[in-house]
């Protein structure tokens, strides 16, 4: 048991891909290039907290998840489960501790095998971790696990195949198989981001509801109106950085990095701001800007608000401080973010 109450901490976490040269970058010796996927993340997760990690596609949050289960080997930084440091454990240590941390995938349509049961498909965890004693025991805790996916009664459903389900079963199919074992740290990706609007709620509702039994979540999600229903806490990443966390109410009452506000201000349930519409795509990860990774699409330095504060040149020059170790509201911005002010280009919450 953390002595700190954490059920998961994540310090300064790197995952770097290297990119092929082919044959006329390894004759011609051009530079190996890096893509930056993670590039120094840290944030923790108590039991029976949501957490919704926000950002566009490819900023790094999928890798991240990913990499937090050891689904991905990280080039540095810190993993902590339940107090207990899991970076460089081997897949022997790792293997017990697996039934205690599930993912549950973006898409039901794929994440499931067609050609086994409903029954077979939530088995099979037990079967894998030989869990569950013997095939009477495990029948009931297939049982027990449908009805608490809200598959019921699960008689209905025990004998089916995936092509005779609707998308919402599906995905509840697939918490059942992630919760059979009794998990302490469950990963959302993209649960509801596949399926109708109409099941989204119900869905989501569910993996709300299954924290009253102290399950930690991490949910990964581009939607900030989900994150801002259901989530205690929100991290923003963008280019493989977090650039803003903080408990949700706070951050969507004054969010603090101008990234942050463009995102919500396209989700007018949850935020009445000016629509601020980021031009140009994401860079690249392999050329990673310098300054601000956000400073070649930042609408305060487009409306000259930067210039106006007297930051734009560190802005477009000066790396920000990494969020590191961060409870309450921060934002990695040297525009809005009084403690990065302060400190003046050094790191913060260390």
């Amino acid at each position: 048991m953390s002595s700190n109450g954490r059920l998961l901490e994540v310090e300064d976490l790197v995952v770097h891909y290297p990119v092929p040269r082919g044959l006329v970058g390894t004759v011609s010796r051009r530079p190996r290039q890096l893509v930056r996927a993670v590039d120094g993340v840290s944030f923790s997760l108590a039991r029976g907290e949501l957490l919704a990690l926000v950002g566009e596609s490819g900023c790094g949050k999928t890798t991240t998840a990913q990499t937090v289960l050891r689904l991905v080997e990280p080039a540095g930084g810190r993993i902590a489960f339940d107090g207990r440091d899991i970076t460089s454990a081997t897949n022997r240590v790792m293997r017990p501790l697996r039934r205690r941390m599930q993912i549950i995938y973006q898409d039901p349509y794929e994440s499931l095998d067609p050609r086994l049961t409903v029954r077979g498909t939530v088995e099979e965890p037990l079967l894998i971790h030989r869990e569950g004693g013997s095939k009477q025991q495990r029948a009931e805790l297939v049982r027990d696990a449908l009805v608490r996916v809200e598959l019921t009664p699960p008689e209905l459903f025990l004998g089916r195949y995936p092509h005779e389900l609707s998308g919402g079963q599906r995905q509840r199919v697939a918490i059942a198989a992630s919760i059979v074992l009794g998990p302490e740290l469950l990963v959302a990706d993209e649960p509801v981001s596949m399926l109708d609007v109409s099941v989204r709620a119900g869905v989501l509702g569910l993996l709300d509801r299954l924290r009253e039994g102290g399950l930690g979540v991490l949910m990964i999600t581009h939607d900030l109106s989900t994150a801002a229903r259901f989530a205690d806490r929100i991290a923003v990443m963008y280019l493989g950085r977090i650039v803003e966390q903080g408990p949700t109410e706070t951050v969507l009452a004054n969010p603090r990095h101008p990234y942050t506000r463009a995102l919500l201000s396209v989700v007018p349930e949850v935020h009445h701001l000016d629509t601020q519409i980021l031009t140009g795509e994401p860079p690249d990860p392999t050329r990673v800007p310098g300054g601000c990774r956000f400073h070649p699409r930042c609408p305060a330095l487009a409306s000259g608000a930067a210039a106006q504060a007297g930051v734009d040149d560190r802005c477009r020059n000066e790396p920000v401080p990494i969020l590191r170790g961060v409870a309450e509201h921060h934002a990695a911005c040297f525009l809005t973010d009084e403690s990065v002010k302060k400190e003046g280009g050094s790191r913060v919450g260390r």
